[in-house]
């Protein structure tokens, strides 16, 4: 008998923490008060679904009650959850309770709670949440299956004024031009020779256009320097086009300048002191 009383407490205390509701019942009238159906909700079994036209009101009472003590009861969480399995939409609707656990909720459908889903053809299934904890004591939550409820299907959104400014543009297409036709490698490094060796060309015809005067090689030390940096020119002209920037070619062409100034003076003194030895 020792052992049994702490078990019959704990099971008395568990029985005393279930909640149930008391006289639930739904009710459809019209504006003017008449009534087309009205039914007690069965815990056990669910009524066949319910229909509602734009002018009706359903109108849902219950009372929340200790089961074991049959007190009212009042959650500090109740509500109604509208679910439409075809297209998965689902709203919650908070309700309010009073001190003594009655609840009143009225759906007046010509002017439908935000809480509503959009509506197909299919019907809403309306499901009761009730949470366990109150002020003082705690409870099992509670969740009951009411009954299905067909209502008017949505009306379409309209559509605003600045949706298609929203909507997908077609996708912009560009035609590219076709690569331009290189000529043939041939000519390419015939013109890219003519290029390269004009400048020599001329050079070569002005110092030997001058037989009167004793030019020195262009070989010699003196002329050299010079013959090289106008070649170095030529070959940071050839960077400059297959690989160097602007800003490169401007500051190496800077450095080599100065030393095409020192160079050409000493080649033209060297060609001076020439002319005035002979």
């Amino acid at each position: 008998m020792k052992l049994l009383s702490p078990l019959l407490l704990l099971a008395a205390a568990v029985n005393a923490s279930i909640l149930t509701l008391q006289s639930p019942k739904f009710t459809i009238a019209t504006k003017d008060g008449q009534q087309s159906r009205s039914e007690p909700i069965s815990l056990a079994q669910k009524p066949s679904p319910l229909h509602l036209s734009q002018t009706d009101i359903l109108k849902l009472t219950f009372q929340i009650v200790d089961k074991s003590s049959g007190n009212g009861v009042q959650p500090r969480q109740v509500f109604l959850r509208f679910y439409d399995e075809e297209s998965g939409e689902e709203g919650i609707q908070p309700l309010r309770v009073a001190s003594t656990g009655k609840v009143k909720f009225d759906l007046d459908m010509s002017k439908p709670p935000l809480s509503i889903p959009p509506t197909s053809t299919a019907p809403l299934e309306v499901s009761l949440f009730i949470g366990g904890s109150t002020t003082s004591t705690s409870y099992s939550p509670l969740k009951m299956d009411l009954f299905s409820l067909h209502i008017p299907a949505s009306h379409p959104v309209p559509p605003h004024p600045d949706e298609a400014s929203f909507h997908l543009l077609p996708e912009i297409e560009h035609t590219f031009r076709p690569d331009p036709k290189l000529p043939p490698t041939f000519i390419s490094a015939v013109f890219a020779g003519a290029v390269i060796a004009a400048p020599w060309i001329v050079l070569l015809g002005l110092w030997f256009s001058l037989p009167s005067l004793p030019l020195p090689s262009l070989a010699s030390p003196s002329i050299l320097p010079f013959t090289l940096s106008i070649g170095a020119f030529e070959f940071l002209l050839y960077k400059y086009w297959v690989e160097l920037k602007l800003g490169d070619v401007l500051f190496y062409g800077a450095i080599l300048g100065g030393v095409t100034v020192f160079t050409g003076r000493t080649a033209l003194r060297a060609v001076e002191q020439r002319r005035v030895g002979k």
